[in-house]
This record gives structure tokens, C-alpha cells and sequence, in this order.
């Protein structure tokens, strides 16, 4: 058990601390997949799954997405006039400056950034720390570790949504064990969120 308690604050704080520390932004994403290599490598040693335990593709059905989508609709028209109203200058930031990468990112974000950041925050953290957090605790712990991995970004709006989001997804992975439709969901919000603009201060922009 101490062993994990270790495992933990190096995955949660002390290699997150490095990326501020030694300003290692630029190296998020390949920092990420170390990370949920070797917490891939750890779960399936552990928990003997199958690749389809971990997915769990079954829970993406009509009930999960209805309300999954009715959500995400409603946040993101929030989101919308908050960015137009805000941050005038960071809205549609990528269509005016970069229109052709928008659609890129919208077809990698959810497998290279959603999907390992879900495996290590909800599939790896709720398994893998079960019996050292209590069980209801579990999801505001996922959601806290998963809010400090967004503070080397060196900016308040990306911690500050990433502790709502952090709660959305670890309740929705809470009440299914779905890795994919928490990847589904965590990528609609990504995917929105540099749509509006808003996705600037995720991508190392920081408000001086």
C-alpha cells in the first residue's frame, strides 16, 4: 500500500510539478503516453483485463448518451457566451487563425489526449487506488489530481474547468466503469472547448 501511495503522488503531483518547474509544456503529450503506458502495463498485471473489460463499449448506449448529450449541450452553450463575452478576442481563435487545424484536432484530440487521460485518471486511479481512498471519496480525488495535471498550462481558466470536468467524468465513470464513453464524453467538451476559443489556455496559453 505504501508502495501506491508513492506510485500516486509521483503521477499526480511530483511529475506534474517537473512540467511547471522545468517548463516542460511542450512535452505534454508525450509525457502523457509514458504515463498511461505505464499505468496500462500496471492495470492489466493487476486486474488480468481484457481490452474490452477496460472499454467497456456496452455502456455507450441510449440511456448513457442521452444524458451525456443533454449535458454537454447545456454546458456548452454556457460555455459559448461566456467565451463571446470574456474572451472575445480567444473566440473561434483557431477558425480565424488556423481553420484547417481545427479539424485535425478534433479527430486526434479523443485518442491521443482524451483517451490516455481517462485511462489515468478514472479507469487506472478508481482500480488501482481503491483500497487506499474511500470509495466516495474516489471521484472528488480523481477530479483534484486530474485539475493539478492542468496547472502547468500556467493559466486560471484551465485548472478552474478542469476541476468541473474532472467531476463530470469521474461521476460518469463512477456509475459505469466505461472507459469508452468517458473518452466519448471527455472529447465532446475538448473538442468544444478549442471550437469556442476557450481551448487557447490548454494549448499553452497562459493569461498575463
Amino acid at each position: 500500500m505504501n508502495f501506491k501511495v508513492i506510485e500516486l503522488i509521483i503521477i499526480g503531483i511530483v511529475i506534474p510539478s517537473i512540467v511547471i518547474i522545468y517548463k516542460l509544456a511542450g512535452y505534454t503529450l508525450i509525457i502523457l503516453w509514458i504515463i498511461s503506458l505505464y499505468c496500462l502495463v500496471i492495470h492489466i498485471k493487476y486486474n488480468r483485463n481484457k481490452i474490452k473489460d477496460i472499454f467497456l463499449f456496452k455502456e455507450v448506449n441510449r440511456k448513457n448518451l442521452r444524458l451525456i448529450l443533454f449535458r454537454w449541450i447545456i454546458i456548452s452553450i454556457c460555455l459559448t457566451f461566456f467565451t463571446y463575452h470574456f474572451f472575445p478576442d480567444k473566440f473561434l481563435f483557431l477558425q480565424k487563425n488556423n481553420p484547417n487545424f481545427i479539424w485535425l484536432l478534433f479527430i486526434f484530440y479523443p485518442f491521443f489526449s482524451a483517451l490516455p487521460q481517462e485511462f489515468i485518471f478514472c479507469t487506472f486511479f478508481f482500480n488501482r487506488y481503491k483500497n487506499i481512498i474511500t470509495p466516495a471519496y474516489t471521484p472528488i480525488m480523481s477530479a483534484l489530481f486530474f485539475t493539478f495535471s492542468h496547472f502547468f498550462f500556467i493559466n486560471l481558466i484551465a485548472p478552474t474547468l478542469s476541476i468541473f470536468a474532472g467531476l463530470i467524468f469521474a461521476h460518469t465513470y463512477r456509475k459505469t466503469n466505461s472507459l469508452a464513453l468517458v473518452t466519448l464524453e471527455h472529447s465532446l467538451y475538448g473538442n468544444t472547448l478549442f471550437y469556442i476559443g476557450l481551448g487557447y489556455y490548454f494549448w499553452g496559453g497562459s493569461i498575463n
